[in-house]
């Protein structure tokens, strides 16, 4: 058996420029809805998945050991964070090739795939956390050959009570943190973020702090897939697990559908016990999955944003 690297080795090789692979074009075509819908279907059979629950580690295995089966080293960010509940356990799976460019750029891609802590209902998060987390697997599965490509899966985005100073964001917080402590900020060229994106109904709304740059590349890519109709801009801010990386000078896309609802325009599904798999498109999931795909090969492209 190969001896599993650490993010950390991997970073060594990073510095001291040991590896230097020719790199390939991503087929975004490749993307295959279904089987993001049936990572979102596993997600689900483990029930909620609130931050420190058993359904969250069983998570956690689960992600990284889908990156690990299609070559992906990975690690556990395993943290402690104060919140209004006290303190609490957090856990960030990070996927990275093990083969990295040195000195080159980084693109992050990133969801959180934990759910809202809700003691009056059923909460499996098939959308919310579910859908976003079902697209990065089968992403990184059709991307596996790219070298300086991180996949992260954030826990701890659900704030315990209400989002403030020590709720909410827990996981991207903490990443961000971590990349300063590495002096890494700098060689990240962009954040791209995904959130609910695979309800049948879909329209994905760029929310207003979102990078300009990064939001016109998406609809460039958008129109390069043939989806472009279903990409808008929203009016407002929304707070999301992007907003640390922007804090930190990243350029940051959140790529979210927050309509989400019984009747177009609604959101009356989010955070309730109706963010079920029979709410959600395996075909929805693959026009943002093969649409993020081309967004990649495009910031691959673009010397600076």
């Amino acid at each position: 058996m190969a001896t599993r690297l650490t993010i950390l080795s991997i970073l060594a090789l990073v510095v001291a420029g040991c590896v230097d692979p020719p790199r390939e074009e991503i087929a975004w075509q490749a993307f295959d809805g279904r089987r993001a819908y049936a990572h979102v279907q596993k997600l689900v059979s483990y029930g909620p998945r609130p931050s420190g629950s058993h359904g969250l580690i069983k998570s956690a295995t689960y992600i990284a050991t889908q990156l690990q089966e299609i070559g992906y080293e990975t690690e556990e960010q395993v943290f402690m964070a104060q919140t209004p509940r006290g303190p609490m356990q957090f856990r960030n799976v990070v996927g990275m090739n093990r083969v990295q460019r040195k000195n080159e750029p980084i693109i992050i891609v990133a969801s959180h795939y934990d759910t809202k802590n809700l003691t009056n209902t059923t909460f499996v998060g098939a959308n919310d956390g579910g859908s976003s987390t079902g697209v990065l697997l089968e992403m990184a599965r059709v991307a596996s050959g790219q070298a300086n490509i991180w996949f992260v899966f954030f826990d701890g985005e659900e704030a315990q009570v209400e989002y403030g100073e020590t709720d909410g964001l827990h996981g991207s917080k903490y990443f961000v943190e971590d990349l300063k402590g590495k002096e890494l900020v700098k060689r990240v060229k962009a954040l791209v973020l995904l959130d609910m994106v695979g309800d049948a109904r879909l329209n994905v709304s760029v929310p207003s702090n979102s990078h300009p740059s990064l939001t016109q590349k998406l609809f460039d890519a958008a129109r390069d897939t043939g989806y472009r109709d279903y990409f808008t801009l929203y009016q407002r801010p929304i707070l999301d697990d992007h907003v640390p990386f922007q804090s930190a000078g990243i350029p940051a896309l959140d790529i979210i559908d927050f309509e989400y609802g019984s009747a177009p325009g609604l959101n009356d599904y989010w955070h309730t016990g109706q963010d079920t798999v029979d709410k959600l498109s395996p075909r929805s999931m693959e026009i943002v999955g093969q649409t993020a795909l081309r967004l990649l090969e495009l910031l691959q492209k673009t010397p600076k944003l």
